[in-house]
């Protein structure tokens, strides 16, 4: 194994609030199907809070797959441990991390110089549209800190500023 496929940082998802964040979605689409069937509105109504009761099901479920990978920082990518590169870090711009930045929980926010891949988005772990990649949600902020501190010096020092 070479220097640049070590890995420096990782990301995963902690237990509880992986799970926190499933049941909540879970018990909300329970509750929009049982409204829908125990007092049912007019017949427009009814089928709107079904389709939203199916989608928080369907929600729930892509939590709770998209929360069992972890991310992982190398010298050369922002990737999951299912292989897929989320953003190289050659490509990298800046990190923003900033309360009024546009990021997820407890997560930080990526911009590169060019689109990294489709618009893409694994709930409660990371989303990428266009130029901008979102890493967090149900994350620990220590562990989000610290690959931000790590992905900063990795640009500081490809930009010669170290």
């Amino acid at each position: 194994m070479d220097d640049t496929s070590e890995v420096l940082a990782t990301i995963s998802a902690s237990a509880g609030r992986r799970w926190m964040g499933f049941l909540s979605m879970y018990a909300l689409a329970i509750l929009l199907v049982y409204v829908a069937f125990s007092r049912p509105p007019e017949l427009g109504w009814q089928v709107f809070l079904l389709i939203t009761g199916g989608a928080a099901f369907w929600l729930a479920d892509s939590l709770r797959r998209a929360t069992a990978r972890t991310i992982e920082l190398t010298q050369e990518e922002l990737r999951d441990t299912s292989g897929e590169c989320i953003a190289l870090v050659a490509d990298i711009t800046r990190v923003e991390r900033g309360a009024f930045a546009f990021k997820p929980s407890n997560g930080f926010l990526v911009r590169t110089n060019t689109a990294q891949g489709p618009r893409r988005w694994l709930p409660g772990l990371w989303w990428r549209v266009g130029k901008q990649i979102g890493i967090g949600g149900v994350t620990p902020g220590s562990q989000t800190k610290f690959m931000t501190e790590i992905l900063s010096a990795l640009i500081a020092e490809r930009d010669g500023q170290i």
